[in-house]
């Protein structure tokens, strides 16, 4: 009877365990379902090739590594690659990401200025120069403003002259004048005519810039003229250039004096020729002269002249400034600053991000850690240090704006863009003929020498390498181009080391990784650099 109980108490036990398992086996996901690994996934499709990283024609039947260390890129069956999502993107190892010193900015929304910078000279304003030049002949009898920049206001006196005519001229109004008075309870007509005589003679005087105040007092004179007269300063501001001798003779309309009011002066900028549609009248200028370090004046473009200078190429501005110190003296060397833009934000990057190979303009964006997608973009208007993109990057997307190796490689870039047309429009890299792919790929030798010598810039070294099979060569000693300054981490003249190297250009050679060598190398130094 125990037995039997026994028994059925194993058989529950076993029944609701077959249960549990069937309940959990359900709930489970299946294979193919969301939890399924990558790699799961990747393995359900065949792998037809291995295409390069950089969209070279150059594929391959097993994995591997491009000269700049990125790995080929499965290409999978129905033409999909291993990153689905993007299939331009360039993967790079952190590692080298770091060694080549990649940095990103954010494209963002920026207001768009320049600031038009061109170097003028500080000029008198045309329209506030008077020269003192009498209308009759005559000699100057007394100069009282004798000195060449001596200020002068309105009125006041600059000489005495003596003239024949101007003391005919003051008898024929005094005798007139004084006709009219006698006459004026007399003959009508007579006294008319005498009038007219005296209006015409004070015309006569008027006409000669003789002012009102000097002729009242030849009206009141008692019929006598004065041998001389005072000639007046027409106009405030400083004498700048001055003739006048006393006792010399001078003709009708010689000038005597030039005075120019320096309260407002202009500063004639040249601008050049590329900047000029960005200059504007009425844009607000800050002006700067050397002779005040520091200190700023603030001006307008008041004029923008039509001729061009053909031997500079620039076109001179006119910027106009007050100058109530006058501390802006003609002659003077300033600085001129216009600030151009646009009044609403544009979507911008740094300059430095976009690779311009003539015909079409490139920025690499960053995906992900050690993930690159190159874009073509389209740009519109430049600032000092930002550019407009009107097409092919979105606000907020990183794009690389520093890699030294890959700027400074622009050749391999070059090489790279012109592959990404066929998967830019959504094709896929085909294999190409093996050779063909030979002469299109960027490819990189090994090799092991001593570090012989350091440009000053770190932009070159000196190295006494061994022999370099994969190029024939024998060992010798030359120059390097460096990919990064950051290569020579740890280095100095004298260390034995093994590197790695592509040809930028024909002839140029570039280091693209450099680090201490395990054991001494088999180098050649002073062997002459002919022969490639």
């Amino acid at each position: 009877m125990k037995a039997t109980h026994a028994y059925g108490l194993t058989f529950a036990a076993a029944a609701f365990a077959l249960a549990g398992g069937y309940w959990l086996g359900a709930k489970a996901p299946q294979h193919g379902e969301h939890g399924a690994s990558p790699a799961a996934q990747g393995a359900s499709k065949k792998i037809l090739y291995y295409r390069n990283p950089m969209g070279l024609p150059d594929t391959s039947p097993v994995p591997k590594k491009d000269p700049m260390g990125m790995d080929y890129i499965p290409v999978f069956e129905g033409g999909e690659d291993a990153d689905a999502g993007s299939p331009n993107a360039l993967k790079i190892s952190v590692e080298k990401v770091q060694k080549l010193g990649v940095r990103s900015e954010p494209a963002q929304m920026r207001v768009l200025a320049k600031t038009v910078r061109a170097l003028g000279r500080v000029e008198v304003d045309e329209r506030r120069l008077v020269a003192v030049a009498p209308k009759f002949e005559g000699w100057i009898d007394k100069l009282h403003v004798n000195t060449t920049g001596q200020v002068v206001s309105r009125g006041q006196a600059l000489f005495e002259v003596y003239s024949p005519e101007l003391v005919s001229a003051q008898r024929e109004y005094a005798i007139a004048a004084g006709g009219a008075a006698r006459l004026q309870s007399g003959d009508t007509d007579a006294h008319g005519s005498m009038t007219e005589l005296a209006n015409a003679a004070l015309a006569r005087l008027r006409n000669w810039d003789i002012s009102d105040a000097q002729l009242k007092e030849l009206a009141s004179g008692a019929n006598t003229a004065r041998r001389t007269l005072t000639f007046r300063s027409p106009a405030n501001g400083v004498v700048m250039e001055k003739k006048a001798v006393q006792g010399m003779r001078f003709e009708p309309g010689e000038s005597l004096y030039q005075i120019a009011d320096l309260s407002s002066v202009w500063v004639v900028a040249d601008v050049y020729e590329q900047d000029v549609g960005r200059v504007s009248v009425g844009q607000p200028v800050k002006v700067s002269a050397t002779a005040y370090p520091g200190k700023s004046f603030e001006g307008t473009v008041s004029y923008v002249y039509p001729t061009l200078n053909a031997d500079t190429r620039t076109v001179p501005v006119r910027i106009e400034l007050a100058n109530p110190k006058g501390l802006l003296k003609p002659g003077l060397f300033a600085a001129a600053e216009l600030q151009s833009g646009q009044a609403t934000k544009v979507l911008t990057v740094p300059s430095s991000a976009i690779i311009d190979s003539g015909t079409r303009q490139v920025a690499l964006v960053q995906l992900g850690e050690g993930r690159f997608e190159p874009r073509t973009v389209k740009l519109g208007a430049k600032a000092d240090t930002f550019v407009e993109v009107t097409e092919g990057i979105k606000e907020g997307e990183s794009v690389v704006v520093a890699a030294n190796f890959l700027i400074d490689a622009e050749s391999n870039l070059k090489a790279a863009v012109g592959g990404f047309g066929h998967a830019a429009h959504g094709g896929t890299v085909k294999q190409s003929d093996p050779a063909q792919a030979k002469a299109g790929a960027v490819v990189g030798h090994a090799g092991e020498g001593t570090l012989d010598a350091v440009a000053a810039d770190k932009s070159t070294i000196t190295l006494s390498h061994g022999p370099i099979a994969s190029l024939k060569w024998p060992a010798m000693t030359m120059d390097f181009g460096l990919a990064n300054p950051a290569l020579l981490k740890g280095l100095a003249p004298g260390a034995k080391v093994k590197f790695e190297m592509v040809e930028r250009k024909p002839g140029e050679w570039v280091i693209t990784s450099l680090s201490a060598a395990s054991a001494p190398s088999a180098a050649a130094p002073n062997n002459a650099h002919a022969g490639h």
